[in-house]
């Protein structure tokens, strides 16, 4: 069968990569065309358009790029149209998948959504797409099976796909010394907000006698290149290195991490890492998130590990409240209070347990091929 994927970040990569893997395993006749990454290449079938050239956050970002992604929407229809797929998988990426399931509907093709949109965050209103024009819906977290079945909206749930990935990950250490990760996010906007405060941090650790051996570890962004980082990361040769596709090693060895709002977060729960989490955005950006989470008073966290538990596993400092002094002094508390260290792995912990075994993607694309099957 003929499966056409949709992935648009470095996250949507990896998820997706693993489910060509699960469907090639059900499927040995299965072809891949793609929207995506290095990962999904690397299982196979054909790369139409790589995520790097259309990756956006933030509502000033969007509408600074709109001219680019209509015209990214325009090339991809074409391209569905032509190929006519058994299915068409949408990996997360609301803001342009959701256009596409509407089109694909349309069209007669099935479409499946992998990676539910978060619709318990913010747009709500994109229920009434996902009724009409979702074949079926993949989630992948606990705490949207109760918001999903309110909803009236059919999911299937079977653990999430990152608990496979870092099973299977390759977690050596990346240097001998005693270190702390930085995970400034995989956008540039992110980076550029992130980066600054991150490395005042790392100036002001540094400069104390009991961290004076740490190497503060800068996890390179799939989406980027050094060049993005070298403002901040080259003036500190001597105690802040900036590695690419080593972000797993990075984590596991760090005695704690400062960690950028997102799928970073819950890498940093699964794999045992104390962290801190910190967001900053635009000031347009902010002020319509906070408009969108005081409607949205069910929502208590910005970071999926604390949703998951239900409480604050981890400190979230969040755009005034990220500061270097803040992250300074939470880090420290992290590495000398063995009692916080020792409750938050704790925490981590029952995480780890609500996520499931470790074999979701098999078992979504099982899912999948039976529901093709049965059209």
């Amino acid at each position: 069968m003929k499966y056409y994927l949709i992935a648009g970040e470095a996250s949507g990569d990896l998820h997706a990569s693993n489910l060509m893997r699960g469907l090639a395993a059900e499927d040995p006749q299965a072809e891949f065309r793609f929207w995506g990454g290095e990962k999904m290449a690397a299982v196979g079938g054909t790369l139409v358009h790589h995520y790097k050239e259309g990756a956006v956050m933030g509502a000033s970002e969007v509408l600074k790029k709109a001219g680019r992604l209509l015209g990214n929407l325009r090339s991809c229809k074409r391209d569905l149209l032509a190929w006519k797929p058994d299915a068409v998988i949408l990996i997360d990426y609301p803001g342009f998948n959701m256009r596409i399931a509407r089109f694909a509907h349309s069209k007669g093709l099935k479409v499946f959504y992998y990676i539910a949109p978060k619709t318990w965050a913010s747009r709500e209103g994109r229920n009434r797409q996902l009724k009409r024009y979702v074949d079926m819906l993949y989630i992948v977290f606990p705490f949207e099976i109760p918001y999903f079945t309110q909803k009236g909206i059919p999911f299937v749930y079977k653990g999430n796909p990152l608990v496979e990935a870092i099973d299977k990950a390759d977690r050596s250490p990346v240097c001998e010394a005693p270190s702390i990760a930085v995970l400034p996010g995989s956008r540039k906007g992110e980076i550029s907000r992130m980066m600054p405060v991150c490395m005042e941090v790392a100036d002001a650790l540094h400069s104390l006698p009991q961290y004076r051996d740490f190497k503060f570890l800068v996890a390179g962004a799939p989406s980027c290149e050094p060049g993005d980082y070298d403002q901040w990361t080259e003036p500190r040769k001597d105690y802040v290195s900036l590695i690419f596709g080593r972000t797993y090693g990075i984590l596991a060895n760090a005695r704690a991490a400062i960690v950028n709002s997102g799928t970073a977060s819950l890498e940093a729960t699964l794999l045992g890492t104390p962290q801190v989490v910190c967001w900053s955005t635009s000031p347009l950006t902010a002020f319509l998130a906070r408009k969108v989470l005081r409607v949205m008073d069910h929502i208590k966290y910005v970071s999926l590990a604390n949703l998951i538990a239900d409480k604050l596993i981890f400190k979230e400092l969040i755009q005034e409240d990220f500061n270097a002094p803040a992250v300074t002094a939470e880090l420290r508390r992290l590495m000398e209070d063995n009692a916080a260290r020792s409750q938050m792995l704790q925490d981590y912990a029952s995480v780890r347990d609500a996520l499931g075994e470790g074999a979701a993607s098999r078992e979504f694309a099982k899912d999948m091929i039976a529901r093709i099957k049965q059209a």
